[in-house]
């Protein structure tokens, strides 16, 4: 896969909403619910199975390349405030368990792979912007 494909808001959508979806039916499944250094609780499952179906939803159902990159860019938000919150949190504070009623990010693992996302994600968004935006600001 090149570069720039990787780096697609389509292929954001459609391989990131295939990872979702497959962690978060592992997740409801009882296999596991600590994926090697991952903390994985019903929550999170759930959310996991729910962006993941719009991602593929999205990625594979409609063509709209603006959709695709809006989509990306609150994707970028959410992984990178999520990543970033988790950090900042005191040890032993209350929202490490109870994320929003979400998910728990007491795990560092978790906060690295939401800014991995996050940064993912916001490349994409931000390398496929409309090249009109460009030029208008060259004039």
């Amino acid at each position: 896969m090149s570069m720039s494909t990787l780096l697609s808001p389509t292929t954001v959508l459609r391989l990131g909403g295939a990872v979702l979806l497959l962690l978060g039916l592992i997740g409801l499944s009882g296999v596991t619910n600590n994926i090697v250094a991952f903390n994985l609780d019903s929550g999170e499952n759930i959310a996991h199975v729910a962006l993941g179906i719009v991602g593929l939803a999205a990625g594979f159902g409609t063509r709209n390349a603006e959709l695709h990159r809006w989509l990306v860019a609150f994707i970028a938000l959410s992984g990178l405030f999520t990543g970033i919150y988790g950090f900042t949190l005191a040890a032993g504070d209350e929202m490490h368990r109870n994320f929003f009623g979400l998910a728990n990010l007491e795990n560092p693992a978790d906060n690295v792979l939401h800014l991995v996302v996050g940064i993912w994600a916001a490349a994409a968004a931000y390398l496929n912007r409309p090249a009109m935006a460009m030029s208008e600001a060259r004039t």
